[in-house]
C-alpha cells in the first residue's frame, strides 16, 4: 500500500486537471444513468402505457401498498412518475407525437453532453498521466545522472533503459486505473444498482450474487499477475540489454562473423520474454471472460425470475421489467473493467518497485554536508597512502602517496593491470578510495563540492565519447551561447579545424552516433578542443593516443601538447616524447608505485621501467 500511495504522489501537481476529470466523470455516470433508464418513458411513450396510480385511480378497488426497505411501492410510482414527466411532459398520454419530439430533444441532449463531458475527462486524465510519465522519468534520468560510476559498472545499459521506457509506462496504466477505471465504474454501477432496486429489490438481490464470486477471482488472479509482471520486465530488459550491446559493438560482431550467435542469443532471449508474456496474458485475460460468464448466468436468472413476474401480472410492469434489464445488462461492462483495474494495479506496483529500487539507490560518491567551494588551486595536488579497490578484499591501488606541485607534468606507466586509470579516476571522485586521502592545496577533495572538483579537470581518455549531435554542439558540450569564434578558434589549436571546414556542413555537421562518421583521429582532436574550451587548471589523458594511426598520431600529440600548457596534468602514457617531457614519471605495478624519477633517472635505475622501455618505447626513439 505504501508503495501504491508513493505512486500516487506523482499527481499532486496535476491536482486541478484530476479534479476537473473527477467532476466530468460525475457528470457522466449522471448523464449515462439518465440515458439508461430512459427506456422506460420511451416505451411508455410507444406503447401508450398507463402509470399504475392512474390505473388504480380508475378503480374502486385500492392496491394494497408493498413496503419496501426505505421505499414504499406508491414512492415508486410517485418517482417513476416524475422520470415519465421530465422525458415527455405531463399530458404526455394526450398528444404522444408531442411527447416523442420532447424525448427525443431531451435524449438527444442528455447524450450529448454526456460524450463532452467524456472527451472532457479523457482529455484532463491524459494530461495528468503524461505529466506523471514526465515527472517519473525526469526523477530517474536526474538520479541516474547522480549515480557513482561504480554503479553504471555493475549494472546493465538495457535495464536501466527498460526501467525508464517500460517500467514507466506500466506505473502510468496504474495511475489511469486508480483515477479512472475504480471512479467511474464503481460510480456507474452504485447508480445502476440504486435504479434497479427501485425498480425491484427482489430481483437486484439475486444481480448481487455475482459481485462475492467475481472479487474473489480478481484478486486471485491480480496475485498471480504481478508475479509474472516483475518477471516479464526482467526479460525485456535482458532483450534490451543484448540490443544495445549488439548494435554498440556492431563493428565486432561483424569482424568476428558473429552475427548467427548474436541472432540466436537474442532468440533466445525473445523466446523466454514470450513465454513470461503468454503467461501473464492468459492470468491477465481470464478474470474478464470469467467475470462475463458468471453476469451473463445472474442475468438469465434475472430473466427468468422477472419475465415470470410480468406473466403473471405480478408488481413489475414490461416497460420497468426491459428498463431493469437493460440496467442490470449495462452494469456488465463496469464489471468487467474493474476485473481488469486490479490486473493493472498489480503491474504497476511490480513495475514502481523496480523504478524506486533505482531512485532509492544512493550514490556512492556524495558531497559532503558542508562542502566547501573553489575555482582554482594554487600550489600542489597530494595523495597520501590511498587504497582503493572495486571490490573491497581486492585492493587494485595499495597505499600510493604522491605529491604533484601546480603546473608540473606527471606521467604513469606500468603493466596492464597495474592501476594506472584507476590511479586518475580517483583524482575527479569517480570513486572515493576505502583508505587514506586526496588533497588539492592541502583540502581533502571530499571536502570540495562535487562539481567545483570536476570543473578542474580536463580529461581525454583512449575512447573518446561524443554525441549524436553537431560538431559545434560537441566541442561547445553543454555551452549553448558560446560564439562560433571562440570554438573556431580552439578547433584551430587542436589541430581539428581543417578536416572541420571540409565536412558537408562545416561545423553544424552531424557527427552520428558516438561520432560515428569520424575516425578515430578525428574524434580525439574534438574531444581536446572540449577539453581546451573548458580551459581547466588540471588535465587527465588516459593514453589518449594509444590507438591512433601514425599520422593522427602526430596530430594529436601536437594537439595535447599545446593543451598542456600551464596545466597540472595526470599523462597515462603511450607516446615516448611525452613521458621524456614529463616533470615526473610514476611506475605502478600490483598497485603500488615501485619507481619514481625522470626519464634519465629511471633508465640509470635499471629497473621495471627499463623493461618497459625495451617492450614498448624503443621503436619510438
Amino acid at each position: 500500500m505504501n508503495l501504491y500511495l508513493r505512486i500516487l504522489r506523482y499527481i499532486k501537481p496535476y491536482w486541478t486537471h484530476l479534479t476537473g476529470s473527477i467532476v466530468c466523470v460525475l457528470l457522466f455516470v449522471i448523464l449515462s444513468s439518465v440515458s439508461v433508464f430512459s427506456i422506460i418513458p420511451f416505451l411508455s411513450t410507444l406503447f401508450n402505457v398507463q402509470s399504475r396510480t392512474e390505473a388504480s385511480a380508475k378503480t374502486t378497488v385500492q392496491t394494497p401498498e408493498v413496503s419496501l426497505p426505505g421505499l414504499s411501492l406508491p414512492g415508486k410510482e410517485t418517482l417513476m412518475q416524475k422520470v415519465n414527466d421530465f422525458f415527455l411532459g405531463k399530458n404526455w398520454q394526450q398528444d404522444r407525437w408531442k411527447a416523442l419530439h420532447r424525448f427525443c430533444f431531451i435524449l438527444v441532449s442528455v447524450i450529448f453532453l454526456k460524450s463532452m463531458f467524456d472527451f472532457l475527462q479523457a482529455y484532463l486524465m491524459s494530461y495528468v498521466e503524461q505529466g506523471v510519465i514526465k515527472d517519473i522519468r525526469n526523477e530517474i534520468y536526474t538520479h541516474l545522472n547522480k549515480l557513482s560510476l561504480g554503479y553504471f559498472n555493475k549494472t546493465k545499459a538495457g535495464k536501466l533503459i527498460s526501467r525508464i521506457t517500460n517500467d514507466v509506462t506500466l506505473v502510468n496504466g496504474g495511475i489511469s486505473a486508480s483515477f479512472f477505471t475504480m471512479v467511474q465504474n464503481p460510480l456507474l454501477i452504485v447508480v445502476y444498482l440504486t435504479w434497479a432496486f427501485i425498480i425491484s429489490w427482489k430481483l437486484t438481490l439475486i444481480a448481487f450474487g455475482v459481485l462475492p464470486v467475481s472479487l474473489f477471482i480478481i484478486s486471485w488472479i491480480g496475485l498471480k499477475l504481478r508475479k509474472s509482471s516483475t518477471v516479464s520486465q526482467e526479460r525485456i530488459a535482458d532483450v534490451t540489454s543484448i540490443l544495445q550491446e549488439t548494435i554498440a559493438g556492431a563493428r565486432i560482431v561483424k569482424a568476428f562473423g558473429m552475427e548467427h550467435f548474436e541472432i540466436h542469443r537474442f532468440s533466445e532471449k525473445t523466446y523466454q520474454y514470450f513465454k513470461t508474456m503468454i503467461r501473464l496474458t492468459r492470468a491477465r485475460n481470464v478474470a474478464s471472460p470469467l467475470t462475463e460468464f458468471l453476469s451473463t448466468a445472474i442475468g438469465v436468472s434475472i430473466l427468468y425470475f422477472g419475465g415470470t413476474q410480468v406473466l403473471k401480472g405480478e408488481v413489475l410492469k414490461p416497460q420497468e421489467f426491459i428498463g431493469f434489464l437493460v440496467l442490470i445488462f449495462s452494469i456488465m461492462r463496469p464489471i468487467k473493467e474493474i476485473s481488469s483495474v486490479n490486473n493493472r494495479i498489480q503491474e504497476a506496483m511490480a513495475a514502481g518497485e523496480r523504478i524506486f529500487q533505482l531512485i532509492d539507490t544512493e550514490p556512492e560518491v556524495l558531497d559532503a554536508p558542508h562542502p566547501v567551494r573553489i575555482k582554482t588551486f594554487h600550489h600542489c595536488v597530494e595523495y597520501k597512502n590511498v587504497t582503493f579497490g572495486y571490490q573491497e578484499a581486492v585492493p587494485v591501488l595499495k597505499e600510493v602517496s604522491l605529491r604533484v606541485e601546480k603546473g608540473k607534468v606527471l606521467a604513469i606507466v606500468g603493466p596492464s593491470g597495474a592501476g594506472k586509470s584507476t590511479f586518475v579516476d580517483l583524482l575527479p571522485r569517480f570513486y572515493d578510495p576505502q583508505a587514506g586521502s586526496i588533497s588539492i592545496d592541502g583540502m581533502d577533495i571530499r571536502n570540495i563540492k562535487l562539481s567545483d572538483l570536476r570543473q578542474l579537470m580536463g580529461i581525454v581518455t583512449q575512447e573518446t565519447i561524443l554525441f549524436n549531435d553537431t560538431v559545434r554542439s560537441n566541442i561547445a558540450y553543454g555551452l549553448t551561447d558560446l560564439p562560433l569564434s571562440r570554438i573556431v578558434e580552439v578547433a584551430k589549436v587542436a589541430n581539428a579545424h581543417f578536416f572541420i571546414e571540409n565536412m558537408e556542413n562545416g561545423y553544424d555537421t552531424l557527427i552520428g552516433e558516438r561520432g560515428a562518421k569520424l575516425s578515430g583521429g578525428e574524434r580525439q582532436r574534438l574531444a581536446i578542443a572540449r577539453a581546451l574550451l573548458k580551459d581547466s587548471p588540471v588535465l587527465i589523458l588516459d593514453e589518449a593516443t594509444s590507438s591512433l594511426d601514425t599520422e593522427s598520431e602526430l596530430l594529436v600529440q601536437e594537439a595535447i601538447d599545446r593543451l598542456m600548457r600551464n596545466r597540472t596534468s595526470f599523462v597515462i602514457a603511450h607516446r615516448l616524447s611525452t613521458i621524456q617531457n614529463a616533470d615526473e614519471i610514476v611506475v605502478l605495478n600490483k598497485g603500488r608505485i615501485v619507481e619514481q624519477g625522470t626519464h634519465k633517472e629511471l633508465l640509470k635505475r635499471g629497473g621495471l621501467y627499463l623493461k618497459l622501455y625495451n617492450m614498448q618505447f624503443r621503436n619510438g626513439t
